[in-house]
């Protein structure tokens, strides 16, 4: 068969056919030999990945309040029955507020990515700021903090998820998934990461219809267990629609499983391969698809999320497994209380043998009202003497609270709401909120990591595969738009950085707090004490006002102006209608804020001279005022 240069991805997005397989295929081998080494290679994994898929089965049975749950010796998830008909089971989960609350608080992680220009020249300035542009429209096609929003439901609960970039030739369009841990199979589960894996092993089920709208390809379906999160379908795997996940399992009629094997690049093969089975059939045998690795190399289209980290493990770890143990005995605590108030609250009543219908007894009780007939001269039955509710009940169902807290590192200040009792000082309470920080930082920290990732992986996508102009809208988030076109070769710069660093501690309020004490302060003003028209509108816009006032609009729309004209000087015209200040102020930060020397003179004497036109305006503006006030 002929080498591919990419590969259309399986998500869905396309109905692309693949070229037809010769009895030889790229890499000295026949079809028949690949599937049979690709399906043996798969059911290696799997039982490799076994432990792994029964520790995540629990976790999740634990967070949809199924807790009465054990993993057997022959390696099953099974529910544990009572020993007695009277023995209370009921779950008070604290599991699923935990998770809910983590989720929620890294739902705050969302980093906005910007590309860092390679030089202090003013091409590569302008190419980042390109790459900045585009990227922010990839962001939103591409549907990254929804992305990010499931990946995360899936590490916290799991411990691991991975996402999944492709690219739509019809379309034109890069693509981005979820896939869950059950979906992946790394050739070693000690490898420590992504990269250093060999192989990885993408496996997922499809409908038949799917397979052949994709591939070309007309397989015979089968009858699979697929799981379900919320209701929400996730062929081999889990879905998602909120951020408290349950589990559903159901069964599926017509499915086809699609192995796909990715293989590294090594001496041999150079560009890596991609071997793509359904069934018995081959799908696609050729070169990874994608350069996505550093100085344009071959690479893996996965990045890998994690809640916290093993040593020496590929997958990471749920914060759910450390908590069941404390869930188990928070539940036998609370079920054995209740049981010792039933016996207060309903009694127990011993009879002598034959002095009562026992079976009356049992099936009304001691109802009020009741009359109690007993056998003349028998001893009258009465209530055995159950005593109280020991004290040690009530102290260990504190202590294991308590537990909760120290291994989950959620507190009560982001898990009720509620300020802990005796904390009434508000630095106390700062550092609550810090020291909760903390303990979600490693979570956070892979979750920023993630989206940095993605946005190089885009930038590199757009890169390799746009070849012709490309249309793509850019907003900035604060009602401005604009639509531009761009070749993969305007894209010089894929190295990212974010915008913040801390995004947990960084919240809006804080933000606008830490405003408020800077113009207070006076730090924010000119020497005569007073803002400019453009520092009123950075702060309306730092904190989140964005186009406020319409006297600020007008603001926004002269800078954005007095930008256009600094990119392209030679088009620019100074008119009366200008806020010449404003423009002045705005020509002079671009001067300023380059490298003089190695900024072109030509350039440079233009800007120099169009400042010039504006004092002008100024000037003979505060003769006119003059003037009319004499």
């Amino acid at each position: 068969m002929s080498k591919q240069t990419h590969y259309i991805d399986n998500d869905g997005q396309n109905a692309t056919t693949p070229p037809t397989l010769n009895k030889t295929c790229l890499f000295g081998k026949s079809a028949e030999d690949i599937v049979r080494d690709v399906k043996k290679d798969f059911e290696a994994r799997q039982k490799m990945r076994r432990p792994y898929e029964l520790s995540w089965m629990l976790n999740m049975n634990f967070v949809m309040g199924n807790q009465y749950c054990v993993i057997t010796p022959r390696g099953e998830v099974e529910q544990e029955d009572k020993y007695y008909f009277w023995q209370e089971k009921q779950v008070f989960n604290h599991v699923a507020t935990i998770v809910e609350t983590r989720i929620s608080r890294l739902d705050h992680v969302r980093p906005k990515p910007i590309a860092r220009p390679f030089s202090n020249s003013e091409a590569d300035i302008n190419s980042a700021k390109l790459s900045t542009k585009i990227l922010a429209g990839a962001r939103e096609r591409v549907r990254l903090e929804e992305a990010v929003g499931r990946a995360t439901v899936w590490s916290e609960v799991c411990g691991t998820a991975f996402y999944k970039l492709s690219w739509d030739a019809e379309a034109g369009e890069a693509r981005l998934s979820v896939c869950s841990p059950f979906e992946i199979y790394p050739d070693s589960n000690v490898t420590p990461s992504l990269d250093e894996c060999a192989s990885v092993i993408h496996a997922k089920v499809y409908s038949s219809q799917q397979v052949l709208d994709i591939w070309g390809a007309e397989i015979a379906g089968e009858t699979v267990k697929v799981f379900a999160l919320d209701g929400v379908e996730g062929v081999g795997g889990l879905g998602y629609n909120s951020a408290v996940p349950c589990v559903t399992k159901e069964t599926k009629p017509d499915q086809v499983l699609v192995i796909e094997r990715y293989t590294k690049p090594t001496k041999q093969y150079p560009h890596g391969k991609l071997e793509i089975v359904a069934g018995n059939t081959l799908l696609y045998a050729g070169e990874l698809p994608y350069r996505l690795g550093d100085d344009d190399s071959y690479s893996y289209p996965f990045v890998r999320q994690i809640s916290l980290e093993q040593a020496g493990c590929f997958w990471g770890t749920s914060m759910v497994e450390r908590v069941i143990p404390i869930q188990r005995a928070y539940n036998a605590v609370k079920n054995r209380k209740h049981e010792f108030l039933n016996r207060l609250a309903m009694g127990v009543l011993t009879v002598e043998d034959g002095s009562v219908d026992t079976d009356n007894l049992e099936e009304e009780g001691l109802s009020p009202g009741k009359i109690l007939v007993y056998r003349q001269g028998a001893q009258k039955p009465a209530l055995m003497d159950s005593g109280k509710v020991p004290d040690d009940f009530t102290a260990e169902e504190e202590q294991l609270l308590k537990e909760f807290i120290t291994v989950s590192g959620v507190s009560e200040f982001a898990r009720n709401s509620a300020t802990p009792t005796q904390v009434t000082s508000g630095l106390a309470l700062q550092l609550i909120a810090e020291q909760d920080d903390i303990r979600l930082a490693i979570s956070a920290d892979s979750v920023k990591y993630c989206i940095k990732r993605i946005a190089q992986y885009l930038l590199r996508m757009y890169k390799q595969f746009v070849k012709a102009d490309k249309l793509i809208r850019y907003s900035d988030g604060q009602n401005s738009a604009e639509v531009f076109y761009f070749t993969g070769s305007d894209i010089g710069s894929d190295d990212i950085v974010f915008e913040t660093e801390n995004e947990l501690s960084d919240s809006p309020a804080t933000r606008r707090t830490m405003l408020l004490y800077l113009l207070k302060a006076g730090i924010l003003s000119d020497g005569d004490g007073k803002l400019s028209a453009s520092s009123k509108a950075k702060v309306l816009q730092m904190m989140g006002f964005g186009n406020w006032e319409a006297s600020q609009d007008i603001t926004q729309l002269h800078i954005a102006r007095a930008e256009r004209e600094n990119t392209d000087i030679d088009c620019a015209e100074v008119l009366p209608v200008d806020d010449h200040a404003l423009h002045i102020e705005e020509h002079t930060r671009y001067i300023i804020s380059r490298d003089i020397d190695r900024l072109d003179k030509t350039v440079r004497d233009k800007i120099l001279a169009h400042i010039e036109k504006h004092k002008q305006f100024l000037q003979s503006g505060a003769l006119k005022a003059t003037d009319e006030n004499a």
